[in-house]
């Protein structure tokens, strides 16, 4: 029988002789405290792409929850920049915080578009418009800590037909983000809220898709027109 010291012993004799591990695949390391799997994986995922081909530096970033993942045709919208899409599906604030190093530091972008707050404002009544706004200072404190004078856009929170009830604590949300904003150079909030409402003040129907809450086409179009005369060529 091989005892453990016997064991210790091959396995010096094998390095000593040249024989070497098989190389593995370096996979990055989920954080003790995380958001739910779904969130991980596509962060995950960002690494392995990037790893393989890693963007350009000194790009435009958009970052926040799903509203930008599905943007799948951002860069073709967007002909002459440079942009990196990393939304990701579900995310809230506090998600982009904690991956804030991968997401957000990790590309040296010459300008960062956030849209986030909306599945915030949905994980229940405890998370108020006030909350929303801390969390997005902290973020934005963060960035500037790491990123210096980087220009910050803050698109809107947007109303959706699936989340009316919600409005009330969007409009305060954007309304302090907005005010915050509004003092600082380098940051620009561009309200797309507004936009996407009808006569009624209700968000228009004919701008999302089946879920009604994700856009479709059009919706993505008013977007894109709000905020094309912020971005840094």
């Amino acid at each position: 029988m091989i005892t453990t010291l016997t064991r210790i012993a091959l396995f010096s004799m094998l390095l000593c002789s040249g024989w070497a591990l098989p190389a593995q695949v370096v996979v990055p390391t989920q954080p003790a405290v995380t958001a739910q799997p779904t969130v991980w994986n596509e962060i995950a995922d960002f690494k392995r792409k990037d790893s393989i081909q890693h963007p350009p530096a000194n790009a435009i970033l958009f970052v926040g929850s799903s509203s930008f993942r599905k943007w799948t045709n951002v860069q073709n919208d967007f002909p002459g920049y440079t942009i990196i899409n990393r939304g990701f599906g579900g995310s809230t604030f506090e998600d982009v915080i904690r991956y804030a190093s991968e997401i957000i530091y990790a590309y040296h972008p010459k300008q960062v578009v956030i849209y986030c707050g909306d599945n915030d404002l949905a994980a229940g009544k405890k998370v108020t418009g006030k909350k929303v706004y801390k969390r997005f200072v902290k973020l934005y404190d963060m960035i500037r800590k790491h990123l210096g004078n980087v220009d910050i856009l803050f698109v809107s929170i947007k109303p959706s037909p699936s989340r009316v009830n919600l409005m009330p604590e969007m409009e305060q949300a954007n309304d302090l983000i907005r005010n915050f904003m509004a003092e600082r150079s380098h940051a620009t909030f561009v309200d797309v809220y507004h936009l996407m409402l009808n006569t009624q003040g209700l968000p228009i129907d004919n701008l999302f898709v089946g879920d009604r809450l994700h856009m479709n086409d059009k919706g993505y179009k008013i977007w894109q027109q709000a905020l094309l005369p912020y971005l840094d060529k």
